[in-house]
C-alpha cells in the first residue's frame, strides 16, 4: 500500500495544508479516505483530479467531508461527463448532509455518489480488506483499519481514547493517529487525543509506526506534541505533512 498525505490539518485548514484527506493506493485502485475543507486542491497537486475509485467519509464534520460537496461539480458537469457514481462509504445521513453542503434546494448527489452505510463491521473495498469501528467522538464517527497483502494502515480519524482504536490499530505497520489537543491542559472530554494519548494508543496496540495528525496549527504546538508522543512511544513517529508518501 501507499499513503500519499492530501490534508492533515484538524478542525480547519492551516497555512500549510488542507484539512483530513488521504489517498491509498494498492493494485491500481486508489481509496480517498475523507475528503475535508480545501483538500480538492491538493488531490488535483499530488494525485490527479479524478483519482478516487471509492471514498470512506469517516464521519460528517466539515473538516472530514466538505469537499465531497464540491467535487459535485467535477463529476456532474466535467466537459466529458457525467461521471459514473462513484462508491462513497458513509455515516448514516450521508446523502441529505451533502445535497445541503452542495447547496441546491431539493437537490441530491446520488446520481454522483453510490452511497454505502458504514458499521462496524469488516469488507472489501478493491483489493483491500477494510475493518471499521465506533469511536469515541460526539457524532457517527468510524475508525478504519485497511489491510493489503499482509499489511496494515490503521487511521484513527477523530476520538478520544477507547477500545475500539486500540482494537483497529492491533499490530499496525503504519497508525496515523490524531493528536489534536496539547498535554497538561484541560480539554474537552470525550472529543480528541493529546500526544500523549495517540503515543500511549500506539504502544498498547504494538503499532510499527505512529504517524501524527489533525494538529491545529494555530491552537497547538507541533513540538510539545511530539515530545509528548514520544514520552508514551519508542517507536518511530513523525507528524505528517500535505504531500507526504509512505509505503505499507
Amino acid at each position: 500500500m501507499r499513503l500519499t498525505v492530501l490534508g492533515c490539518a484538524g478542525s480547519f485548514p492551516g497555512p500549510d495544508s488542507p484539512c483530513s484527506a488521504y489517498l491509498v493506493e494498492a493494485e491500481g485502485f486508489r481509496l480517498l479516505v475523507d475528503f475535508g475543507s480545501g483538500a480538492l486542491s491538493t488531490l488535483q497537486r499530488y494525485a490527479g483530479l479524478h483519482a478516487p475509485d471509492a471514498i470512506i467519509l469517516t464521519h460528517l464534520h466539515c473538516d472530514h467531508m466538505l469537499d465531497a460537496a464540491s467535487y459535485v461539480v467535477v463529476r456532474r458537469y466535467a466537459p466529458d461527463g457525467p461521471y459514473p457514481a462513484l462508491p462513497v462509504y458513509a455515516p448514516s445521513g450521508a446523502p441529505d448532509r451533502l445535497a445541503l453542503a452542495y447547496g441546491q434546494e431539493d437537490s441530491t448527489v446520488e446520481d454522483v455518489y453510490q452511497f454505502y452505510g458504514l458499521q462496524p463491521g469488516t469488507f472489501p473495498i478493491g483489493p483491500f480488506t477494510v475493518t471499521v469501528d465506533r469511536m469515541n467522538h460526539p457524532i457517527e464517527t468510524y475508525g478504519v483499519r485497511l489491510e493489503h497483502d499482509g499489511r496494515v494502515l490503521c487511521y484513527s480519524s477523530d476520538t478520544a481514547p477507547c477500545e475500539a482504536l486500540l482494537r483497529l490499530a492491533q499490530d499496525a505497520d503504519l497508525f496515523l493517529c490524531e493528536a489534536s489537543y496539547l498535554d497538561g491542559v484541560e480539554n474537552p472530554p470525550d472529543l480528541h487525543l493529546t500526544g500523549r494519548e495517540a503515543g500511549e494508543a500506539a504502544t498498547k496496540a504494538g503499532v510499527g509506526r505512529l504517524l501524527l495528525t489533525h494538529l491545529v496549527a494555530a491552537w497547538g504546538s507541533e513540538a510539545l506534541t511530539v515530545e509528548a508522543a514520544g514520552t508514551a512511544y519508542d517507536g518511530p513517529l513523525e507528524v505528517v505533512r500535505a504531500g507526504a508518501c509512505y509505503d505499507v
